[in-house]
């Protein structure tokens, strides 16, 4: 499988600082987004510690495939996917262990949207909000579930996906690394294929851009570059209200 990805980090019109952060590999198929949280830049340093730590154990595992696992071996998922979980409990564990060490640092916390994609499989986790999705046959699919206050009421019908979008807990996660040490982390696994395109995202795009503007705008993109940035000026034109990160990662025949 070739692929190939584009992605920016954008501080939006409302934020003097941009707390996210991502990562893309197209070498080793790893794609990376985190929206950090906590104030007083706290947030900008979780979340950028975890995208190191995450890189750093992948890479590790790549170079030793003899390297001693920290954590429990699914014997349901590849190897590949196994190091994207373990890079991050290990980041989490260090978002945790900073704090602890460092009170200044409390309550600081970032949410995690990996993709791991080896051998024409994609390998989705995610803890929070931000988001992954899967362009395939002209349709959009998100292959993650918001893990925030508004989602969960949706869940449960007690208010609607139009209610949630501008509800003043919108912005409310109920997990991410960076809370406890027992983080649980939610993932999929689905194909990979040739002319499939996946998304990566932080609620600054999609906190403010629906699903169908996102899909209309990669049917019509003529590049992965003037896509991106066609999705960031989207979410800045509805106010930008914070930061906002995007990775396309499109699936080619080798």
């Amino acid at each position: 499988m070739h692929l190939q990805s584009f992605g920016i980090t954008d501080v939006g019109m409302k934020r003097s600082l941009n707390e996210d952060a991502f990562y893309r590999s197209d070498e080793i198929g790893l794609y990376l987004v985190a929206d950090g949280m906590g104030g007083h830049a706290a947030g900008e340093v979780a979340s950028a510690r975890a995208i190191e730590a995450i890189v750093d154990f992948v890479h590790r595992h790549l170079a030793d495939d003899t390297l001693t696992w920290p954590y429990p071996y699914d014997r349901s998922l590849n190897v590949y996917a196994n190091a994207l979980l373990c890079g991050i409990h290990l980041a989490n564990q260090q978002l945790c262990a900073m704090q602890q060490a460092n009170p200044e640092l409390g309550g600081m916390g970032t949410t995690i949207a990996a993709l791991r994609i080896t051998n024409n499989e994609a390998f989705v986790a995610h803890v929070g909000d931000s988001r992954v999705y899967r362009f395939t046959g002209n349709t959009l699919t998100p292959l993650t579930s918001d893990h925030s206050w508004v989602n969960e009421q949706v869940q449960k019908k007690l208010i609607t996906a139009e209610e949630a979008r501008n509800h003043r807990y919108r912005n409310v996660i109920t997990r991410a690394l960076g809370n406890r040490f027992d983080v649980e982390i939610d993932t999929v696994t689905v194909p990979a294929l040739p002319g499939d395109l996946f998304v990566l995202a932080s609620d600054g795009l999609t906190g403010v851009v629906d699903d169908d503007t996102i899909a209309d705008a990669i049917r019509s993109r003529s590049s992965l570059r003037e896509c991106v940035n066609h999705l960031v000026g989207l979410a800045n034109a509805a106010g930008g209200p914070d930061n906002i990160t995007v990775i396309l990662v499109e699936c080619a025949e080798p």
